[in-house]
């Protein structure tokens, strides 16, 4: 006779990140709830001739609190950012000290080491410059989770995963199936990009895709205002302890949230454009992973990017799920004042969901001067207390993927 292990209920004890509004998630929380945009002029390279010269840039982040002068030397910023975010996240945790090499580790990272191979090409084509020895494993994508592992001596999984957009919520997602499936009792989860460089943004702005908002970079990302144009490229890291709750009670853990739900599809429609059938299936799933009804949702933290079509075919498939419910619940997009974080960008909006369940605050979103009528959801356009006791926050990808996750306000 088969038996079948007991799916085990999982939390989210510990939070650490590094964004363009804060190089911890207190300082992150702190700007988003006051409406601070993160967004300005590119100074990490000269963006002249560049359609967009604007970007969610990290600041005064110092890399040597968390790593050695050789690591710093070796690794891209991306790992920087992840390996910072994994500290904080175990210390906000209460887990530093403690035995946890049994634990796993999944980043996620659509850009890898964009950063480090751009200025390695650079300086061989134009200076003549050997290529490093560490140049191939410094940009690799899964060299977040590995320098993660080896910093925090976690021996359990060191997985990497690229998803474009929708990465950050896809590792958080199976990170949470490993929990919940009594595979381990603890998880570091979350994503990292480093994608401010001239050729992520030449190549995102050759595309399209990308505001042009020059003039104005704290107005230009509007996730659906009418007159929205493109999203802001932005940098940073989000990592989150996911926990099996017996293991975090037994060792009187904080606990911010429940993950409760996680569904991901591929639209299987185009290499850019987005299809609201997927979307809506992605979030399909996650509610019925989480055996929780569309009537029970009261928040949705969007994957809100700024640009005409996303948005629009994000705002449908709201409407697909929850019907005549999405002109009533709260939905939100982060992007406004954080940019687009890509891999990052999932796993930061779960760790502010999250918040927010906790709190029983919801962010606001900014620069919503005009609302776009075709986008018929209810859009918070400022900072709001009461009581969330469901959420879900959606990301999409280039290339039809999408991730969905589901958070609840923990009760025992």
């Amino acid at each position: 006779m088969l038996i079948y292990p007991t799916m085990k209920r999982v939390v989210i004890t510990g939070i650490g990140a590094v964004t363009p509004l804060g190089n911890t998630i207190d300082e992150t929380w702190n700007k988003l709830i006051h409406g601070v945009s993160g967004i300005g002029p590119v100074t990490k390279f000269d963006p002249s001739g560049l359609p967009s010269r604007i970007a969610g840039e990290v600041k005064s982040f110092r890399p040597e609190n968390y790593l050695s002068p050789k690591e710093i030397l070796r690794l891209d910023p991306f790992v920087h950012y992840a390996a910072a975010a994994a500290r904080m996240a175990c210390e906000d945790a209460g887990l530093i000290g403690s035995s946890i090499d049994a634990a796993g580790v999944v980043i996620g990272s659509s850009r890898g080491g964009m950063t480090s191979m751009e200025k390695a090409l650079e300086g061989h084509l134009l200076r003549g410059k050997h290529f490093s020895a560490y140049l191939m494993s410094s940009s690799t994508i899964n060299m977040a989770a590995s320098c993660i592992s080896m910093k925090l001596g976690i021996k359990g999984p060191a997985i990497g995963i690229s998803t474009a957009c929708a990465s950050g919520t896809n590792a958080i997602g199976e990170a949470f199936r490993m929990v919940r499936s009594g595979d381990m009792k603890i998880a570091l989860a979350g994503g990292a990009d480093a994608p401010v460089c001239r050729t992520a943004a030449g190549g995102y702005g050759a595309s399209g895709s990308l505001s042009r908002r020059n003039d104005r970079p704290e107005k230009a990302s509007r996730p659906f205002d009418r007159d929205r144009d493109g999203f802001v490229i932005s940098e940073g890291s989000c990592v989150a302890v996911l926990e099996d709750l017996e293991h975090a009670i037994e060792r009187g853990a904080p606990v911010y949230a429940e993950v409760a739900g996680y569904g991901t599809t591929s639209d299987a429609f185009h290499q850019t454009k987005p299809d609201s059938e997927g979307e809506s299936a992605a979030i399909t799933k996650a509610l019925a992973d989480a055996y929780v009804p569309v009537e029970e949702v009261d928040y949705v933290n969007a994957h809100g990017t700024s640009t005409p079509l996303g948005d629009r075919v994000e705002s449908e498939a709201v409407q697909k799920v929850f019907g005549r419910r999405s002109g009533e619940m709260l939905i939100t997009s982060c992007k406004s004042m954080l940019g687009h974080m890509l891999a990052a960008a999932g796993a930061v909006e779960a760790a502010i969901t999250a918040l927010s369940l906790y709190k029983g605050i919801i962010t606001p979103t900014i620069n919503l001067d005009n609302k776009d009528q075709t986008c018929s959801i209810n859009v918070v356009t400022e900072t709001m207390e009461g009581e969330i006791r469901t959420a879900i926050s959606n990301s999409f990808g280039f290339g039809g993927v999408n991730a969905v996750l589901v958070l609840k306000k923990f009760h025992m």
